[in-house]
């Protein structure tokens, strides 16, 4: 029991900010490692624990068990890093679930997240961005903040995500189009492999910043309006997809797969760059080229259209 280090308990009943976080978190993940996953028996009886119980992880980790529940409950927040990493080994963690394991206990150890300047925080593209963005057209391409706000694209980047460019700017956010607008789930071929990597980025970041505020709100809508939002919040997946290859099923531009990348802008703004592409030459490259020459619809759109997203928006309200 070496490993276990005392100091820094809060003294508090469940855990708060960074300690309560760094709680639900291994509780999710200890839910999803079975003994088998480890190489302990089953044992007699039914369990009443969907994954390893406190004990089973304790002795894997090598600290106590008191010690491993006063950690998942919030009151010990100062857990070294020999623990911490005896823990993701136990709980089979990947390098990025072990980075954010990481992340967590730093975070509890310090009290509280890390300050921010505002929740207004990475909102402004760089004009050198928004100029790539144009230069790489036909390719989609947006940019979008840490918690997936729509910041900039150019045409083909809005007119694949079909029937965003309907919604007011301020709305444009891509984890709520994938939940909330109808035409996602027929969009995207793999829409459930698609609102788990959404649901991973935000998680990540609500593991170290819970209350920050371009978080808080968006988090609260989905999880209002969206039982699938709900379930998998729940999961504590931290692992999201820079990089493959998406198929869409477009309304206007038919079925077409496409690769992409996403990558981080440097600044520290927090803000991706997504960008989609095929090869010249190929009917997926006129597709593209297809959308980034489609007519603006979004000052002129069609009556009818307009009042199914208006009725569509006051029924979620009811």
């Amino acid at each position: 029991m070496a490993r276990e280090q005392r100091s820094g308990s809060n003294g508090g009943s469940g855990g708060s900010g960074g300690s309560g976080e760094l709680g639900r978190f291994l509780k999710a993940r200890r839910a999803r490692v079975t003994p088998a996953d480890v190489g302990l028996p089953q044992g007699p009886g039914l369990r009443r624990t969907p994954g390893l119980r406190r004990e089973e992880l304790a002795t894997l980790a090598g600290v106590s068990i008191d010690y491993y529940t006063r950690l998942e409950r919030g009151r010990e927040t100062n857990p070294s890093p020999s623990v911490v990493d005896a823990l993701a080994a136990a709980l089979l963690l990947d390098e990025p679930e072990r980075r954010h394991l990481r992340d967590l206990a730093a975070c509890a150890a310090r009290g509280s997240a890390p300050e921010r300047a505002s929740g207004a925080l990475g909102r402004a593209v760089d004009p050198g961005m928004e100029l790539l963005l144009e230069s790489m057209r036909p390719n989609p391409a947006h940019i979008v903040s840490r918690a997936m706000d729509l910041l900039a694209s150019n045409p083909g980047g809005l007119r694949l995500m079909a029937g965003l460019e309907a919604w007011p700017q301020g709305q444009r956010n891509i984890v709520r189009y994938v939940f909330l607008h109808p035409t996602a789930r027929v969009l995207f071929e793999d829409w459930e492999n698609q609102i788990r990597g959404c649901v991973a980025r935000l998680r990540t970041l609500a593991g170290v910043e819970p209350d920050a505020p371009d978080l808080t709100g968006l988090v609260d809508e989905l999880l209002a309006k969206s039982p699938d939002f709900a379930r998998l919040w729940e999961r504590y997946d931290v692992k999201g997809h820079s990089r493959g290859r998406k198929t869409f099923h477009h309304p206007d531009a038919g079925t077409f797969t496409l690769g992409y990348h996403s990558f981080q802008v440097d600044g520290g703004s927090g803000q991706r760059m997504v960008a989609y592409h095929a090869a010249p030459g190929t009917p997926e490259y006129d597709v593209m080229v297809r959308l980034d020459r489609a007519p603006d619809r979004d000052r002129d759109r069609e009556p009818a259209v307009a009042e199914v997203e208006t009725a569509a928006r006051a029924s979620e309200h009811h």
